[in-house]
């Protein structure tokens, strides 16, 4: 058994090798062999290590697992697990089987290339009995790497590997315990995990519909992905090379009414980028934002329930979702913009236009002006939506916002129409004359009650 004590990946790994109830199979494609290398390095591999293999060549791995998917993919991914589980089972069962829980860990890594154009990123898998003879647990995660060489990227990747596998036989007993201790000395500054899953008995009394949600409000992903149809993806899958367009807000009303208004804001400005970029570009694809952080500093985070609750109603409506881990619109627009270099753009009530100028900045050197600049960074718009006077009176009322006024058209205002005393107002005048700021026309369908309007409380800009 292991000891109690928090342990380092040497003894981690080590803790392993010393217990002859497991035993394995390593196949890893990409960041070298650097989970297997720790089992070798530490003593006692023998008693771990059935095989070890990397399979680097694309026809060496086409014909061990099978061509017709991309290299690094959850397709490959499982895969390789499935081949590895097979001819790990079909070769030791009958000799070991009986006394041993076997195990195959896989990976297929995208590390850093030599010119540092690519965007490093893998898949890592592994399947693993908790009994002798008992059926297979399947864990899955896709992964983001943040270290600036392929050497440290190759060195995060082992240290993960280790700790996945020592976590699977140790500390499965809740979802948090499990995630911890994967994510020791590696997740956060080094890698991110923005997809994770699991399947099989030793999973059972996991909660599994919180796990993306948890990835973020724990800080192991930036962002994490929640589809209204087909599978569940990483962000990257949502976003490569995509026009895209982003609703951020606070969602907590989930009745219908306010279901049709958000739909109406999200699909407004997907319209408006389509308009924009013209008929013979491909739509663009629009998402719900929403933030795992709390709405002020003396306030506490959102609880994973509740989270959940939002989530759950937006994809009732057929949005598209992304739950980022900050608030900030500036963060969205960085994590946006390793994925696709097209149109990005946010559409927003007036409410939130004017969060951008009245929220304090003091974590960035440069204030708004560093703040804004970040926002609009490559490509970057907002489309600002209308809203009623009296709609918008009510919120500046209950927000102790001032200083903003504006001229009415029937009882509407659009973003041309606000205004802003000095100095933010040279600022906001700038961004409305250099069409970072884009307002979008008064609908000529009556305007939504107050109580239906967009709820953008929860989300700051800039």
């Amino acid at each position: 058994m292991p000891s109690a004590q928090k342990l380092d990946t040497h003894h981690k790994a080590l803790t392993l090798n010393l217990d002859p109830s497991k035993f394995g199979s390593f196949a890893e494609i990409g960041a070298g062999q650097e989970v297997a290398r720790w089992f070798l390095f530490v003593g006692g591999a023998s008693g771990t290590v059935a095989k070890t293999i990397s399979a680097y060549d694309k026809e060496v791995s086409d014909d061990l697992y099978g061509a017709g998917s991309r290299y690094v993919s959850k397709e490959r991914l499982e895969a390789m697990l499935e081949s590895e589980w097979t001819q790990l089972l079909t070769q030791l069962s009958q000799t070991r089987g009986s006394h041993t829980r076997f195990f195959s860990f896989v990976d297929t890594i995208s590390a850093r290339n030599f010119a540092g154009t690519n965007e490093p990123h893998g898949w890592v898998g592994l399947r693993f009995q908790s009994q002798p003879g008992g059926p297979p647990n399947d864990i899955l995660l896709h992964i983001n790497m943040l270290d600036p060489t392929n050497v440290l990227e190759q060195e995060a990747i082992g240290t993960l590997g280790v700790n996945l596998i020592y976590s699977a036989f140790y500390e499965t007993q809740t979802k948090e315990s499990f995630l911890q201790g994967v994510a020791q000395d590696v997740v956060n500054e080094r890698i991110e995990i923005d997809y994770f899953d699991v399947r099989g008995p030793a999973f059972e009394a996991w909660d599994r519909r919180t796990l993306p949600v948890y990835l973020v409000s724990a800080g192991f992903a930036e962002a994490v992905f929640f589809p209204s149809k087909g599978p569940a993806v990483p962000p990257t899958e949502a976003l490569y090379k995509k026009a895209v367009v982003l609703a951020p807000g606070y969602f907590g009303h989930v009745d219908t009414d306010h279901a049709q208004v958000h739909t109406q804001l999200l699909a407004s400005g997907v319209r408006q980028l389509q308009n924009e970029l013209g008929e013979t570009h491909t739509v663009p694809a629009g998402f719900f934002c929403l933030t795992a952080s709390s709405f002020a500093a003396s306030d506490s985070p959102p609880q994973i329930p509740d989270l959940i609750r939002r989530i759950d109603a937006l994809l009732a409506s057929g949005g598209d979702v992304l739950l980022f881990r900050q608030r900030e619109l500036y963060h969205m627009t960085a994590l946006v913009n390793r994925y696709t270099k097209a149109p990005v753009r946010f559409v927003s009530g007036l409410s939130l236009v004017i969060r951008a100028f009245e929220d304090f900045y003091g974590n960035l050197e440069g204030n708004h002006l560093d703040a804004l600049g970040r926002l609009f960074a490559q490509n970057v718009r907002i489309y600002a939506y209308p809203m009623t006077a009296g709609d918008l009176r009510q919120w500046l009322n209950s927000f102790s916002k001032t200083g903003w006024e504006w001229n009415e058209t029937d009882g509407w205002l659009s973003a041309a129409e606000l205004r802003c005393a000095p100095p933010l107002g040279h600022l906001y005048a700038y961004l409305l004359a250099s069409n970072f700021l884009v307002p979008m026309p008064v609908p000529a369908a009556a305007a939504p009650t107050l109580d239906r309007a967009p709820d953008h409380r929860g989300v700051a800009s800039g």
